[in-house]
């Protein structure tokens, strides 16, 4: 027999599958070893094929008999051909790493397969009557995609928690994307005291062999209505793939000691079969690759977050390939958000598929108190130059007060810019050619893109003046400044340079509990937290994010500012105070943000998008070219570019360098594409998969 099986390592450009034989029926969905040149690799099988006229090598083993769901096999070619990324490499992103390793499937402990009562039928899930409509109108929604729009403090993981116990009742499992797990802890916990051991978390804080025990687990558990053991029920994993390699090519499926229900009609004793065990599965984007073969209900939370996209090769959205598998599976997809991504509003709006929440949970909910203070006018930083006085007023009576105060600003380090005062030299990264970023508390500086580190020079390597100074600020010289001020205060930073003992993940007790006065961060601290202790919210610098020059600047700005403002006034508390410092108090997006106006906001973004001919309104792809001389870079992407004008059906930019330019890898140039047809815009990059392709990008950075 011949079978097409898909390689987890890329053979050639534009090569998706290869045909092998065996003597063994296979299924589509298993897992096997297949030789590829001097080695063995681990493939997929796609289909069986008829005879073909040109040789073929053997497969080599069966990995493991349970084949992966058939809604997990078509999500790998359909988002390979979709964001026209390589198949090996998208099939190779869909497992976990170590499969092919001898000691893969040992000492994996088994899962308890013992059907439970759901803890959710002790744990009652309280919900309002704005709930109660939201939850109908979801459950009423025709199939596929819904967006729950649900304003800041509104109840949203309650409809979670009732829906996913539905599906649980319906022996059905449940997939929640969370944007990353250390920092929805908060989300996870509530989950697991309402299901208890249901709920399994796939993060990338596990050890690969965690990893690789959770996904074979949740392959044993959940996709057992195809497959049955009779002769190994109580067997290790490592034993049934070796009764299966032993067998290869002189036996039955049933003699290598597991059948194929969906092919026989062979009554099988209901004892010789893995139960299928529903199970709530929470994890990062990842998590929609876990073999769940019982699937009846996606849900993503935080559904606006930049998280969900894969910005490395493979490119893709975790919202379109859920769509997809909500699609194909005919089961429920949600997505949540207070700020919705503007494209998936504008859709949702027209496609009647937008489930608004606006009415708080609690009662006792409050609207913040704001202050917007203009950086433009000193003579509101008497006391200090980053924070201004009616703020440090805030703090300190938060403190006597035994209240807390979240100091945001979205940039982490002491100071971005390191420059000679006398010839006007700056500390560029050498790799990248970008400003590098000084973090007082080591004395060094710090490239954020490539990592590059090196010591502060005493003297300028240009002039060798000795007045080397630092310009602007982050969250480092925040938090000095902050402890001068208030030094029996209990200050806390939480950005992308803590360590593990100090990230928001370990600490949250001390936060929620009140035991740290001062949180200073980035948008670590911005997202989904409830802190009951939690008085003012101060933002030092509302309007950076504005100055980018991408046409998605001002929907980041206004979904961050958003996200920040709403983790005061959630009815804890009988105050709540927003202070706004901003270069541009009269901007809409400040405005809008201040209110959590989205309505007002998305009228003004749509009506821009609209003027400027960018999505909702048509495609994007952006092609990259990157070569170790700026020389070649430009020369290749004019190539590409004067082909590509050829097409009067496509729109595109002259060649640009890229953002980041230059990197270790070499020079970037780009050009960006437009049409009001994406299959259009596919088709035309076809001939160009061997250089960068991004095709909906969020971002043209």
């Amino acid at each position: 027999m011949f079978f097409e099986v898909i390689p987890t390592e890329i053979f050639r450009n534009g090569g998706s599958v290869l045909t092998y034989h065996s003597d063994q029926k296979l299924l589509p969905g298993q897992l096997v070893i297949i030789p590829l040149g001097p080695r063995n690799i681990i493939g997929i099988v796609w289909k069986k094929v008829k005879k073909v006229n040109f040789p073929t090598k053997p497969i080599t083993r069966v990995l493991f008999p349970t084949p992966i769901p058939s809604h997990l096999l078509k999500s790998i070619i359909w988002l390979a051909e979709y964001y026209l990324a390589p198949v090996p490499a998208v099939a190779n992103m869909a497992l976990p790493a170590g499969l092919a390793s001898r000691n893969a499937f040992k000492d994996i402990p088994a899962p308890d397969l013992a059907p439970t009562p759901l803890q959710s039928q002790n744990h009652q899930i309280p919900l309002n009557s704005a709930q109660k409509t939201a939850l109908k109108a979801l459950q009423q929604a025709p199939e596929g995609t819904s967006l729950l729009q649900g304003v800041t403090g509104s109840g949203k993981t309650n409809i979670y928690l009732k829906m996913a116990e539905n599906a649980l009742l319906a022996q059905k499992s449940t997939i929640l994307l969370v944007p990353e797990i250390a920092l929805t802890s908060q989300l996870v916990k509530i989950f697991e005291k309402t299901f208890g051991k249901r709920v399994i978390l796939m993060h990338s804080n596990q050890t690969l062999v965690e990893r690789r025990q959770t996904w074979l687990n949740l392959l044993k558990t959940t996709c057992g209505t195809g497959l049955r053991l009779p002769v190994l029920r109580n067997s290790s994993l490592e034993e049934l793939s070796q009764v299966t390699t032993e067998n290869a090519g002189r036996a039955t499926p049933a003699t290598a000691g597991w059948r194929d229900d969906r092919s026989s009609n062979e009554e099988f004793p209901k004892t010789d079969k893995y139960e299928s065990v529903p199970q709530v599965i929470i994890g990062p984007r990842s998590a929609l690759f876990a073999p769940v073969g019982n699937l009846g209900l996606i849900v993503i939370d935080e559904s606006h977050e930049s998280a969900y996209y894969q910005e490395n090769t493979p490119h893709y959205s975790a919202l379109r390939l859920a769509s997809f598998i909500s699609k194909t599976l005919k089961i429920p997809c949600i997505q949540g958000t207070a700020t919705p991504n503007i494209i998936d509003f504008h859709l949702a709006s027209t496609h009647n598929s937008l489930v608004p929440l606006t009415t708080k949970a609690k009662s006792t909910a409050i609207k913040p108190h704001f202050h917007i203070v203009d950086l433009k006018d000193r003579a509101n930083f008497c006391k200090n130059r980053y924070f201004s006085d009616i703020l440090l007023t805030n703090i300190e009576k938060n403190i006597k007060d035994k209240h807390q105060t979240l100091i945001f600003h979205n940039r982490r380090g002491s100071s971005p810019l390191t420059i000679c005062e006398e010839c006007g030299w700056q500390a560029l990264c050498p790799e990248c050619y970008l400003p590098m970023t000084l973090h007082a508390d080591g004395y060094i500086l710090t490239c954020h893109i490539c990592g590059h580190e090196e010591k502060v020079p005493s003297s300028c390597p240009n002039c060798q003046h000795p007045g080397i100074v630092h310009k602007g600020f982050g969250t480092k010289l925040l938090e000095s400044e902050l402890t001068r001020f208030f030094p029996h205060a209990t200050i806390a930073r939480f950005d992308g340079d803590n360590q593990k003992g100090s990230s928001l993940a370990h600490l949250y007790q001390d936060v929620k509990s009140g035991k740290i006065d001062i949180l200073i961060g980035t948008q670590t601290l911005a997202r989904g937290l409830d802190l009951p202790h939690l008085a003012t919210v101060g933002i030092v610098q509302a309007d950076s994010g504005l100055s980018l020059p991408d046409f998605s600047a001002e929907e980041r700005t206004f979904e961050l500012l958003t996200q920040v403002i709403g983790r005061v006034g959630r009815g804890h508390l009988d105050q709540a105070t927003a202070i706004i410092q901003t270069f541009q108090p009269d901007h809409p997006v400040i405005q809008t943000a201040l209110e959590s106006d989205f309505e007002t906001f998305s009228h003004y973004l749509i009506k821009k998008r609209r003027a400027q001919n960018l999505p909702p309104f048509t495609y994007l792809a952006r092609l990259a070219i990157t070569y170790k001389t700026e020389k070649t870079a430009i020369k290749k992407i004019q190539e590409v570019h004067s082909a590509l004008c050829q097409n009067p059906k496509l729109q595109i930019s002259p060649p640009i360098p890229a953002f980041h330019e230059r990197t270790a890898r070499g020079y970037t140039w780009q050009i960006t594409l437009k049409s009001p047809s994406r299959e259009t815009l596919r088709q035309a990059l076809i001939p160009y998969t061997k250089y960068q392709i991004e095709l909906d990008p969020p971002s043209l950075l």
